[in-house]
């Protein structure tokens, strides 16, 4: 699996991230929907990686700096023929690693808490995430799940 960072330019990335807004609008009402479109994750504080074997497009994920200490993890999505095959948990902890890189103390993520998130949710608290209130702009929601996991051994930025 090849996880770099992505331009958002690729057909096949545009495809897989219109297939992420449509199931958010799908579960949840428009006012709580927090996925980003394409001109949002071309903000300079957003970092943007997709995975590959080969041409094949498994997944993407990114993170949002909203301080030197604190991100948010965002779009994450697997494409529907790599489900189940590792591809989140290594886009994960490769997000983790850059933002340890970076210096970040803390990742937090909001998703739904509704049963078609359960996996997402699993996987989120696998790797030590935990629940917690609304960060940044955002309140509480009944279509929303909140979570965060401080990066203990991030080293401290130059």
């Amino acid at each position: 699996m090849d996880i770099r960072v992505d331009d958002l330019q690729g057909s096949a990335i545009q495809a897989l991230l219109q297939t992420h807004l449509d199931a958010m609008y799908e579960y949840s009402p428009p006012e709580s929907v927090h996925a980003l479109d394409l001109d949002a994750l071309r903000h300079p504080s957003i970092t943007f990686w997709t995975a590959w074997d080969g041409d094949a497009l498994l997944g993407c994920g990114a993170l949002k700096q909203h301080s030197a200490e604190h991100a948010e993890l965002k779009s994450m999505r697997t494409a529907s023929a790599h489900v189940r095959k590792g591809v989140a948990r290594a886009m994960l902890r490769h997000i983790e690693s850059a933002a340890r890189a970076k210096g970040i103390q803390r990742i937090s993520l909001e998703t739904g808490p509704h049963t078609p998130f359960v996996a997402a949710q699993k996987l989120y608290a696998s790797e030590g995430f935990v629940e917690c209130g609304p960060f940044a702009d955002y309140v509480l929601d009944p279509y929303s799940l909140f979570m965060t996991k401080v990066l203990t051994d991030a080293p401290t930025p130059r």
